[in-house]
């Protein structure tokens, strides 16, 4: 389906039953980097992915994105879903955001701004930043990655190496096996100059959405009582699991290193991230799922 927000066509893709379960996927990834996991989910949650704008199949952006803006976009996809969605949330259940790499900050700004409709957060080893300053020109940051897309579009970088690059991406960020997904999506959304766009505008802004989000932990407490839980790859080593259980005591979460994993946990290990959300992280902080 496609809702139109803030002026951009989203993709979307609702499956399932029960209360409702929002996933979000890093920067350059799409709505079928989570096909692994909504089996699991599934019986049990009514499971909402939707593409960032230049991602997957929606839109390009018409704003560069930030903090705030992206924490909106999920409220305002979950209120696109209408009657449906308070049914599925079922009363004063709210909804389980769960962010991978990049949409941890987004996930994270959701339940920060939206306290009320949050029934739990999972960062699926999230992007971690623990002294993110806004950089300087941000408009030239935009500009830049707009004249990049382009011109790279304009010589057929995009259909010539898109898909390649992506698969490639993908395997090296496994613990184990190469691209799951469907060879016709892939082409789809990589082939294209709109994908290649979409990704080079989030990079460009990524320090600026990681500082305001460091900005916005100051003003906006987490959801009282809500359960946060942080899962990391094993792959990332000794230093990206430190900062990954810093970032766990920074908000009061649940930790677990999750082995063996890659970045791309929702592919290696789908069973690791579905029992996050349904157990709503009840398992004992520190415990290795394994």
């Amino acid at each position: 389906m496609w809702f139109r927000i803030a002026g951009v066509p989203h993709h979307v893709r609702v499956e399932g039953s029960g209360p409702l379960c929002v996933l979000s996927a890093g920067l350059g990834l799409t709505w079928f980097d989570w096909d692994p996991v909504v089996p699991l989910l599934a019986p049990h949650r009514t499971v909402v992915r939707f593409d960032r704008p230049g991602h997957g199949l929606s839109a390009p952006a018409l704003v560069p994105p930030s903090a705030v803006g992206e924490g909106h976009r999920i409220a305002a996809v979950v209120r696109a879903l209408g009657p449906a969605a308070d049914l599925a949330a079922g009363a004063g259940t709210g909804v389980t955001v769960v962010g991978h790499s990049i949409a941890g900050f987004h996930v994270e700004a959701f339940a920060r701004l939206h306290p009320s409709m949050t029934a739990g957060v999972v960062l699926v080893d999230s992007s971690v930043e623990e002294d993110a300053r806004t950089p300087a020109a941000p408009a030239l940051r935009t500009a830049a990655a707009a004249v990049a897309g382009g011109a790279l579009g304009a010589v057929g970088v995009p259909a010539a190496v898109g898909p390649t690059a992506r698969r490639l991406a993908v395997r090296s960020a496994r613990t184990g096996g190469g691209d799951p997904a469907p060879r016709d999506l892939v082409r789809r959304c990589y082939g294209t100059t709109r994908v290649l766009r979409g990704a080079l505008l989030e990079n460009a802004h990524y320090r600026a959405v990681a500082a305001e989000l460091l900005a916005l932990r100051e003003r906006r407490p987490l959801p009282a009582g809500v359960p946060v839980t942080v899962l990391a790859a094993s792959a990332g080593g000794p230093r990206w699991l430190a900062r990954q259980q810093r970032l766990a005591a920074v908000l009061g979460a649940r930790f677990h290193e999750v082995r063996p994993a890659g970045h791309l946990l929702m592919l290696d290990r789908p069973d690791a991230v579905a029992r996050a959300v349904l157990d709503g992280g009840s398992a004992g902080r520190g415990q290795p799922l394994a």
